[in-house]
Formats: C-alpha cells, structure tokens, sequence
C-alpha cells in the first residue's frame, strides 16, 4: 500500500496538543512496519488519540495501534502483558520507545449491541480485577490523592451547591486514599471498550492500567449510554448488579464510584468548564443517597 492517509478528526484532535505527533505518524508506521515485518491491509482507523491499522504479520491477523505516549496510557503493554490475553485483547509485541503496539485483530462489534451488556462486562472486569497488578504500575492511591489536593484550588467558580458535592466527593476519597487496593484495574471498561473475537466471545481494548480497588472501574458502565434513561434508577440498578456480580465490598465502591465522578469533574474544570455536567451530578447524588443509607 501507498503511504498511509490520516483520518481528518485524529489530525484535528491532535493539532490541539500541537500536532508534532500527526506530522511524524506517516515515519513512525514506515518504521513499525518494517520492524515488525507488517502488511498493512486495510484503511486507518482511529480514536480520540490514536491511530489503528489492519495488518498481518507472516499471515497473522494483528492491528498495529500507535498513540501519543501520556501518563494514562504509559503502561499499556505491561497490563496486557500481565493478563496475557484473560479477558483482554491479546499484545503481540509493543515498542518501548514509541508505544507503539501490536494486538490480536477483533471484530468492530461492541457490547452496545447486545441487549443486556452488563453481565458480560462484569464478566470481564470481574477477571481483569482478580490480577495483581505487576510492580511499578501507577498507583490509585497517587492518583486519588492529587485529585483530593486539586479540589480546594479547582471549585471556586463553581456554583455553591456544584462546589459541595465536588468536596464531598473529595471528602469520601480522602478516607480510603492511603487504602487504595491492589488489583490490576482497566480504568476505561465501557460498552464501546469491549469487543468481540474469535479466541474468545468478548475482549476488554484500551486500558488505563492502574493499580488500585475495583471499585474506580465501576463507573464507565455505570454512565455507558445514559441518554433518555431514568439516572438515578439507572444508576442504582447497574452500581448493584456490579458489585453484586463482581462480588465488591458495596460501601468502598460507593466510594471510589464518587472517586470518578471527581475526577471527571476536576477534568471538565481543567479543561475551562464552570459548571459540572449533569449527568455527572445525578449520578453523584444518588451514590451519595446511597451512602448515607
């Protein structure tokens, strides 16, 4: 194939951080592709930040995946590694210097077309979550406590009662930071993140990897496609069938479920935000009724 075209919105996504990662992306799979000795079959795909291609390696299905290396993703291929394929797409090889990994091709079919997804996320999380996490992975705990340390300097254009439930949030994450867990968490386990395969029915794609309690991976399911639903009922009955299923200690999860709702909001904040999204404080105020039962 030719050199590869760059879909327009990563282009654009990634102008916004300066777009020196879009200009060397052409270089960058020349040289993935000879590494690894790759065959690019297919169109680019792409996310938020990365870029996606069909390929084969001496006749073997892969997708070649490259993406800007940040503090979310920096440990990427050592979760994967970790799970070795358990309820997570399979890594093939992975380039230290780039980040640039390898992965088992899946199908583009995601769990939004299930009918009743939640049972095999929990599935899935409840696997992923029953590993350790490997030494030297980043911390739930470093990341909760910087979250509850921005929070003072981060509320004040926030209306008043906006600004309570934000120090609220941070309150409750405040007592469990130093009792953050130690299982090998995904981070982002929605609908959309779970794809199906030929080794196995469903596979978990794009992790976060932290270490941390399982409960802080609750909440992408929780507000997965909450559109036109009832939230509050909604979010009850998924936060119960998640613990329920996964077998999670009901009032740590309560908790780090709040924990993400903070930094979702400490998120929009940085990003210029001076009012929380609503979605966001219906599901906070009902994990908050919930906690106060």
């Amino acid at each position: 194939m030719g050199p590869i075209s760059i879909p327009r919105e990563l282009a654009v996504t990634q102008k916004a951080e300066g777009g020196a990662w879009v200009r060397a992306l052409p270089a960058l799979v020349d040289r993935m592709v000879e590494r690894w000795d790759l065959a690019i079959v297919g169109p680019a795909m792409h996310g938020m930040a990365g870029l996606v291609l069909p390929v084969t390696r001496a006749g073997e299905q892969a997708v070649l995946k490259l993406q800007p290396v940040e503090p979310d993703n920096m440990d990427v291929a050592t979760g994967l590694r970790t799970w070795n394929g358990d309820g997570a797409v399979l890594l093939l090889d992975h380039d230290e210097e780039t980040g640039a990994v390898l992965l088992e091709r899946l199908s583009a079919r995601t769990l939004t077309s299930v009918e009743d997804p939640l049972p095999i996320l929990a599935g899935l999380l409840d696997r992923l979550t029953s590993v350790a996490a490997p030494p030297g992975i980043r911390q739930l705990s470093d990341v909760a406590r910087a979250m509850v340390q921005a929070t003072p300097a981060a509320t004040p254009l926030l209306r008043d009662e906006e600004r309570a439930l934000v120090r609220w949030c941070a309150d409750a994450v405040a007592e469990l930071v130093d009792d953050a867990g130690d299982r090998l968490l995904h981070w982002d386990l929605h609908y959309e993140n779970v794809l199906a395969g030929d080794r196995e029915p469903w596979l978990a794609i794009d992790p976060h990897p932290l270490a941390g309690d399982p409960g802080f991976d609750l909440l992408p399911a929780i507000d997965n496609l909450l559109a036109g639903k009832d939230i509050p009922t909604t979010t009850r009955r998924r936060f119960d069938a998640l613990v329920e299923m996964v077998a999670l200690e009901r009032d740590r999860s309560v908790v780090w479920t709040l924990g993400r709702v903070l930094q979702n909001a400490l998120w929009d904040i940085e990003d210029g935000k001076t009012a929380l999204d609503p979605t966001q404080v219906a599901i906070a105020t009902t994990m908050i009724e919930m906690a106060r039962r």
